[in-house]
């Protein structure tokens, strides 16, 4: 294939061309991106002063589009977002009527934005709500843990809240599913001491559900767990028709791990095992299985001897 061959000057010639195309183009695309477009661009809703004596239930998605002026630049490299990702929307006027015009909130909405951007519409402009009585109830806050104790240390009594209690307020048929509140999932690791932690509660998903406070107090009380067996009398449940039984043995051992602040508190007295003579009338078995009744509850069991027991029915 044969090659064309330039002369120097006709090289010269040929590049101070290029340059010149290459030059034109920018000059183009800079003068094209400094022009002002206008695209549309999706964010999320986020609202603000509620309604204090109502609530309230969105009757559209959170997610609107915003028709946004910008320069070629922001187009280009903004990729369509904006940036805060979320506006925040008033609903003052819920107090007097059931929707929301963006059209009248815009000059709030063009200070939200972080860059020279302008928000000219929205779409939808009108933001319709469903509302309903507004009632106030208190649920307890439940803990979401992620615990991780060093060895022999654990929980070695009630977690405590500092509130106890949340106050959630919305409509009546929401709030009578609501029995508890959980806080986001509390994560520690290595714990051999008490801890006291502060952790927001669960966000809310519902948009006509409020929650107060957003944040708690978490105490755990830790200790060193050591082992510790103690001889439990055996009782005996189901037997209706008073029958004189002999168990064999008559006393069971319980061994369990008990905190070291409670090891002298902690007896025989806290633990209750019987026995169930419904084994022996109902399913014929000829050994009867020893249950824990009672237990403390920040104990924890590791064996009982024996696990069955031997007897003797006397009509």
């Amino acid at each position: 294939m044969p090659f064309i061959k330039l002369t120097k000057i006709e090289r010269k010639r040929f590049l101070v061309l290029l340059t010149c195309v290459l030059l034109a183009i920018a000059g183009w695309l800079f003068l094209a991106l400094n022009n002002k477009y206008v695209y549309t661009a999706k964010t999320v809703l986020m609202y603000k002063n509620f309604p204090q004596k109502k609530a309230f239930h969105p009757l559209q998605s959170d997610t609107v589009d915003l028709l946004v002026e910008g320069t070629g630049w922001q187009l280009l490299f903004a990729r369509l977002r904006i940036n805060p990702q979320y506006i925040s929307i008033s609903l003052d006027k819920l107090n007097n009527r059931n929707y929301v015009l963006f059209s009248e909130q815009l000059y709030a909405v063009n200070n939200q934005l972080e860059t020279s951007q302008k928000i000219i519409s929205v779409r939808p402009d009108t933001l319709y709500f469903d509302f309903s009585k507004r009632t106030v109830k208190k649920v307890p806050v439940v803990l979401v843990p992620d615990l991780k104790f060093s060895r022999q240390f654990d929980i070695s009594g009630p977690i405590e809240f500092t509130p106890n209690y949340v106050t959630v307020s919305g409509p009546q048929e929401e709030l009578e599913k609501i029995d508890f509140w959980k806080t986001d999932t509390l994560r520690l690791q290595d714990i051999h001491s008490n801890r006291v932690s502060r952790i927001a509660v669960k966000q809310n998903v519902m948009k006509n559900i409020s929650v107060f406070p957003g944040v708690v107090e978490v105490r755990l009380p830790v200790d060193e767990f050591t082992e510790k067996t103690v001889e439990v009398p055996l009782k005996i449940l189901n037997n209706k028709e008073f029958y004189n039984v002999k168990l064999f043995p008559k006393k069971v051992k319980v061994t369990f791990l008990v905190a070291l602040s409670s090891y002298q508190q902690v007896n025989e007295d806290f633990i209750e095992a019987a026995v169930d003579l419904n084994e022996w009338k109902e399913n014929h078995h000829g050994q009867l299985t020893v249950r824990l009744t009672r237990f403390p509850e920040y104990c924890k069991k590791v064996m009982l001897t024996p696990g069955k027991v031997d007897f003797i029915i006397e009509k």
